[in-house]
């Protein structure tokens, strides 16, 4: 009696016959990868429409000019006028240079120190707020209460506290003008972001710490660490991922800043103006081609910030490294017990 054994050919092509597994698993693959973009497609329709257009039609917009201008000869031109990357050379060299660069150093300014306090300030509440005691849901009420206010709202009523007559003033028992002075505004506006938005990121840390297993720093205090020591090196590293994306958030926010300054100190201040101001200035003067310009400027600047922080920090925004633990475990479980055999 004899049996057929399958050739060394036929073992190479593997099974490829119309009911063979392989095949039922390349059509499953192929057939979740069309549910998938069909479950996609929309979502990216979206995006194109809402993101998309918006940057290009503003990068467009940005190379003409519109209203009258004189041209080389001393005439006196109006209509649109296409002029090229003659708007960006005339906002980062020519005339308006000055005004830009004090509206980007505002901004890089604000977003700096703001996001710093904030981070401290959040961590600090998230620790509160970790803790057991009577009172612990009041307590996390109150704190997210400045968050949960509009910023217009918000920026009314520090409006009213940095009045002349206002409770700062009253405070301080000096005659401070905190919308007329340059150190005053700033100080005034990075007070008032500070107390609305450190909520925020003491919730998203709040958040980190809870996933935190209670063990860890059981085993620690056994083994004699104090408290600064269980903090820097336990806490502070299991809550980073949480803390970074928390900070890589606000930054991108803050950099954006445009009603508190704008309600609390007033439009057209060299000491408080931002990128955002100065393109709904020109905006609102009917210089479109100037706007656009800034706009796209802050556009650029947002996302080079985006991405060197998520370089150089390693954000974890989308979860991907989470995705990646059980794979990772996996393998080593699988080499573990290859070993073992």
């Amino acid at each position: 009696m004899t049996t057929d054994t399958p050739t060394s050919t036929e073992v190479d092509s593997g099974n490829t016959t119309p009911g063979s597994p392989r095949r039922r698993r390349s059509g499953s693959v192929t057939g979740t990868g069309r549910l998938a973009s069909a479950l996609v497609s929309p979502t990216l329709l979206v995006l194109a429409v809402v993101v998309m257009y918006p940057i290009i039609a503003a990068l467009y917009q940005s190379l003409f000019v519109s209203g009258q201008r004189l041209d080389a000869q001393g005439f006196v031109v109006e209509g649109r006028q296409f002029v090229g990357l003659g708007t960006y050379a005339d906002i980062l060299f020519g005339p308006a240079a000055e005004r830009f660069w004090n509206a980007f150093w505002n901004t890089t300014f604000f977003t700096a120190v703001t996001v710093t306090l904030e981070a401290v300030l959040g961590m600090a509440m998230a620790l509160v707020m970790h803790q057991a005691f009577r009172g612990r849901g009041l307590v996390r009420a109150s704190v997210l209460v400045p968050w949960a206010i509009p910023t217009a709202v918000s920026a009314l009523l520090w409006r009213w506290i940095f009045a002349p007559d206002g409770v700062a003033n009253a405070i301080l028992d000096q005659q401070v003008l905190w919308s007329s002075q340059a150190i005053a505004s700033k100080i005034a506006v990075i007070t008032a972001e500070v107390w609305k938005t450190a909520p925020f990121v003491g919730l998203l840390v709040l958040a980190g710490l809870q996933v935190i297993s209670r063990e860890v720093h059981e085993a620690a205090t056994v083994d004699g660490a104090g408290a600064w020591r269980r903090f820097w090196h336990i806490t502070l590293p299991l809550v980073k991922p949480a803390l970074v994306v928390a900070v890589l958030f606000r930054m991108l926010d803050a950099l954006r800043m445009f009603d508190l300054p704008f309600i609390l100190i007033g439009q057209q201040k060299d000491s408080v103006e931002t990128l955002s101001m100065l393109a709904f200035s020109e905006a609102t003067n009917v210089h479109y081609g100037p706007a656009a310009a800034y706009a796209t400027l802050l556009f650029a600047y947002v996302a080079l910030i985006a991405f060197v922080f998520v370089k150089l920090l390693g954000a974890d925004v989308i979860g991907e490294a989470r995705s990646q633990v059980p794979k990772n475990r996996g393998a080593r479980f699988r080499r573990g017990k290859g070993s073992a055999r």
